[in-house]
């Protein structure tokens, strides 16, 4: 099992004027210790799940390509872009650039979307789901054009490109990596079985079915079902008792019985160090074999 770093809380101890160098502090640790992947929430206003929208929220790739400059082993995505936030072509050069910049360490996580209050508190598309799974598709195939380096034009149901031109292309071959988030079981998975390369799903009981959906989705398009890396996210909260790491290491061992090869971690106190460490030590060398 690989274990990833997630963070989706940008409310640091210092405040805005000290974020920067916290989340520096933080990345390159987890660089430095060991861990396999950096993902950061790509929202505009933070989520219920975390606290109220008025809580500090980061632009999602403005803040990797910061962290790309502070680390050299991280790879680096978002957790997940919806769909409707960046135009294809546009988002295609964005995870071009930081995969160059950071030499071919980007991925690219994306999905439907969900939090319409962000979108239009600034303004910003949200249409309804139907139309943001197809959006999905064709956002899917442009990317993929782009990254393959095809200048033909591109005239989708709600896209036309005229020149999809990328240059410079990424340094990841054949593509950066695609991470599609969501469990949905007719749209969701059957993209992941037909253009990505690795599903992210909830950390819950229904992962097997989830899987043998997929298994099933990737039977019909002809795709090699163990190819496709399964990933999911785990909320780490130490507490005081922060040498306290039985309960992670049943929570991974759980997720890999099921199937899942890498987890990304998210700690209740992003910006403290210790746990970081912990991780590193007593509970990485533990799983590595899962």
């Amino acid at each position: 099992m690989r274990i990833g770093l997630s963070i989706a809380d940008f409310t640091a101890p210092g405040g805005p004027a000290c974020l920067g160098q916290q989340l520096s502090q933080v990345a390159v640790a987890a660089d430095q210790l060991g861990f396999d992947a950096l993902s950061v929430m790509d929202h505009f206003f933070q989520i219920r799940m975390i606290g109220p929208p008025e809580r500090e929220m980061l632009e999602g790739y403005t803040t990797l390509a910061f962290i790309a400059g502070q680390t050299r082993r991280l790879t680096l995505g978002t957790m997940v872009t919806g769909v409707h936030y960046r135009h294809p072509g546009i988002l295609a050069k964005i995870v071009t650039t930081l995969d160059v910049l950071s030499g071919g360490r980007a991925w690219l996580g994306i999905g439907a979307g969900w939090n319409a209050d962000e979108s239009r508190g600034l303004g910003a598309p949200f249409p309804p789901l139907k139309e943001r799974f197809e959006r999905l598709e064709e956002t899917l195939q442009i990317v993929l054009q782009m990254w393959a380096g095809s200048e033909a034009p591109m005239r989708g149901q709600h896209y036309t490109l005229e020149r999809p031109l990328n240059s410079p292309q990424s340094l990841s071959r054949p593509h950066p990596r695609i991470v599609i988030g969501g469990g949905g079981e007719q749209k969701t998975l059957r993209l992941v079985a037909r253009y990505a390369d690795a599903c992210n799903l909830f950390a819950t009981p229904e992962i097997p079915r989830k899987l043998d959906v997929l298994r099933a989705h990737c039977e019909a398009e002809g795709r090699d079902y163990a190819s496709i890396e399964k990933t999911s996210m785990y909320i780490w909260n130490p507490g005081e008792d922060v040498d306290n790491v039985e309960p992670v290491i049943q929570a991974l061992r759980w997720l890999a019985s099921m199937g899942i090869q890498r987890v990304f971690i998210g700690i209740s106190t992003p910006y403290a160090l210790k746990p970081l460490e912990v991780l590193a030590e007593r509970v990485m060398p533990v799983v590595a074999d899962l």
